[in-house]
């Protein structure tokens, strides 16, 4: 083993480390004083971290070094690692303050870790995240935060539960607080103005404490009638019957208006028991639902008016259609509260697609009726638009502040072998279409290739296959019969198998194709990937599989765009032509955002082979915050991991000549493909598509 360094040795390189929030007065040489007393692998562990969190905050990385040689003492080398994780944790969500404040109370952090039967969020995260997802309704996310609450789309749970002796019971109370906060936006309890309510009253924090202790009462028993098991084990941790006074919340047809009733009532004389499970009102949700129903309303028109567009009236219509939606609902038997509706048009009764479902589904939720409002098709609109200003400041944080139009994903920090959470602000918008005079000289360019094509995709579609010796089927298998007139001759049995039938077989996948837009795309590039798009969407539409197109390029964390030109139920016609046309270089190459975009997106398709193609220039890039080099790479790499855990298959087809010095790390080394000319990219693209899915 090395010797330990010297504290001018450590001087010295903790001046360079930390020279930017170093002075006259506040020097390195305590530090390096401090620091001297370790071994040496511990010296290399602390001036590690110290590079590290550098990255993120030079003082933050001072308040490490400050609190390093004291906190080693008492802290192992793993439980050291987590302690510097739950700091840089806290400073991502709660800035620095916070993250100081961890690193400087590393005893406490000491004495919570030394709990056996404790849980962690991070511990238990990914066991609640695979439960809230079984839960029906909208999409939510997970977050930690110093009490439970919820704003109807992200629960946020405390960050370790230590309650009981047993670990069981306090997994067993993550579950609890989970069900509760989601059950929430399904029983309709913001469809009051909680906070209102709270305010008028004397004391509003009192008010906002009982009404939660009202509102967890009744949605327990809503909880108790849908889930037994989890109604069960909450009997068993409460340790007491709840107050008499409380009774009527615990009927099958009690709202958020009975317990409201309740504070009324009980407001001087109810103190509400101490439960491990108890929850606060999140004063920011009237703000995310109403963001979310203003998005909700625009998407739904939106769909409603493709919906249109697939349901032309009939024939024989006695007088023109008023293209009016309606829908009628009832109460479904599950005893869960979700709905049961069914939607017409012009009094006909349409099957609504999946989309449409979670939306009417979602609003149902929110407002406990469809206004009639909510019902107009839009043609054609319906989509988010940027948030400009919040794009030109970045003061966009996952906690408050925007407009619902944001998407919020983490980035893995190899130096770290941690995610930095909602670190990435995503917006999805549509390209703007341009003139489709681009894809009619495409199509006139290329019009032998594109035959040739279409004619061997053609020969990808499930053609029919005469299966013999079937139990089953349409006609008789001759061969099979002859061999069963020689088995009756020797005394056995007549087989069954005597039949055939045509099996044709069918294709059941999902392609989507992730086009980089970056600004080394410039020129010859951007068009050969525009060319190669088109000669691709004309083979596809022989092909018959689902697939969707969108652009992805952004500048800084704060800014990674995807551009929509095609989704997995937009037809393709001269709109998505115009869009092709549209493609433009933007700005940069940050990747790992927009895959785990994606890959949300194509995770929701219902298929059995789902494919994530990326053409691209070049390896992942961006402006700053240190994507450029291994960083963007391992974050890249990272996601793509993800992609394959959630069933996708990511293939890259690329130009880039350096190609083989990283996608092999990325992709893996079959993968990939480098296409070594770009004019040779329209008809590459397509053929590998073939070659993929044959």
């Amino acid at each position: 083993m090395n010797a330990p360094l010297s504290a001018a040795e450590l001087g010295k390189r903790l001046d360079y480390l930390l020279g930017p929030v170093l002075s006259s007065r506040r020097t390195a040489a305590p530090l390096a004083q401090a620091l001297s007393a370790l071994d040496r692998q511990q010296q290399d562990f602390v001036l590690h971290w110290i590079e590290v969190i550098d990255r993120s905050n030079y003082e933050l990385a001072y308040q490490f070094a400050a609190a390093a040689a004291e906190a080693l003492g008492q802290l192992g080398a793993s439980s050291a690692e987590a302690w510097i994780i739950h700091a840089m944790d806290a400073y991502d969500r709660e800035g620095l303050f916070r993250g100081s404040e961890v690193f400087r109370q590393f005893d406490l952090f000491r004495r919570q870790a030394a709990d056996s039967h404790a849980v962690t969020f991070a511990e238990y995260a990914p066991v609640l995240e695979l439960f809230v997802c079984g839960l029906a309704g909208r999409r939510l996310k997970l977050e930690i935060a110093d009490e439970a609450k919820t704003d109807t789309e992200t629960l946020f749970l405390p960050p370790r539960i230590a309650l009981f002796p047993d670990k069981a019971d306090n997994c067993a109370v993550y579950r609890i607080l989970a069900v509760l906060l989601w059950a929430q936006g399904r029983y309709g309890s913001w469809q009051a103005d909680l906070g209102a309510a709270c305010a008028a009253r004397p004391d509003p924090a009192r008010a906002a404490a009982l009404l939660a202790h009202f509102e967890g009462l009744r949605l327990e028993a809503r909880i108790a009638r849908l889930f037994p098991g989890i109604a069960r084990t909450m009997a068993r941790l409460r340790g007491g019957e709840p107050d008499p006074r409380c009774a009527g919340l615990v009927s099958a047809n009690a709202t958020v208006g009975d317990s409201l009733a309740l504070l009324d009532r009980l407001y001087d004389s109810f103190n509400p028991p101490a439960l491990p499970w108890s929850f606060s009102l999140h004063p920011g949700t009237n703000a995310v639902r109403s963001a979310r129903l203003a998005r909700e309303r625009s998407e739904l028109a939106a769909a409603l008016a493709a919906l249109m567009r697939q349901h032309p009236p009939p024939e024989s219509a006695a007088a023109a259609p008023e293209g009016r939606f309606s829908i009628e609902t009832g109460q479904s038997a599950d005893a869960d509260g979700a709905a049961e509706f069914e939607l017409r048009l012009d009094g006909r009764s349409v099957t609504p697609p999946a989309e449409v479902v979670q939306l009417i589904d979602s609003l149902l939720q929110d407002l406990g009726e469809i206004p009639d409002d909510c019902l107009q098709a839009a043609g054609g609109g319906g989509y988010r638009e940027k948030d400009e200003d919040a794009e030109q400041t970045g003061d966009i944080t996952p906690d408050g502040g925007h407009d619902g139009s944001a998407y919020f994903y983490d980035e893995w920090d190899y130096k770290r072998r941690h995610y930095r959470k909602n670190w990435c602000v995503l917006r999805e918008t549509d390209i703007e279409p341009a003139d489709d005079g681009f894809a009619v000289a495409t199509l006139a360019r290329y019009r032998p290739q594109i035959a040739q094509l279409k004619r061997s995709f053609e020969a990808l579609r499930g053609e029919d296959r005469l299966l013999k010796r079937q139990s089953g089927g349409d006609d008789i298998d001759f061969d099979a019969l002859v061999e069963g007139c020689v088995d009756l001759k020797t005394g056995m049995e007549l087989p069954e198998r005597l039949l055939t039938r045509r099996h044709k077989a069918e294709r059941n996948l999902a392609a989507l194709f992730m086009v980089d837009m970056s600004g080394s795309t410039k020129g010859w590039v951007n068009d050969a990937e525009r060319e190669s798009l088109v000669m691709l969407c004309e083979a596809l539409e022989v092909l018959g599989d689902r697939y969707a197109i969108y652009g992805f390029s952004g500048v800084t964390r704060q800014r990674c765009e995807i551009y929509r030109i095609k989704r997995f139920d937009d037809a393709y016609d001269d709109t998505v032509r115009r869009r092709i046309a549209g493609i433009t270089p933007r700005d940069y190459t940050r990747m790992g955002a927009a895959i785990r975009h994606l890959t949300t997106l194509l995770d929701a398709v219902d298929a059995r082979t789902k494919l994530l193609v990326t053409l691209s220039d070049g390896k992942p890039d961006d402006y700053s915050d240190h994507y450029r080099g291994k960083y963007g790479i391992e974050d890249t790499r990272q996601a793509l991991i993800e992609a394959h855990h959630a069933g996708i298959k990511p293939f890259c087809i690329t130009i880039d000549q350096e190609a083989r010095d990283y996608l092999p790390q990325l992709y893996g080394p079959a993968n990939w493909t480098l296409v070594d000319n770009v004019e040779r990219l329209p008809l590459k693209v397509a053929d590998i598509y073939r070659r993929l899915t044959a």
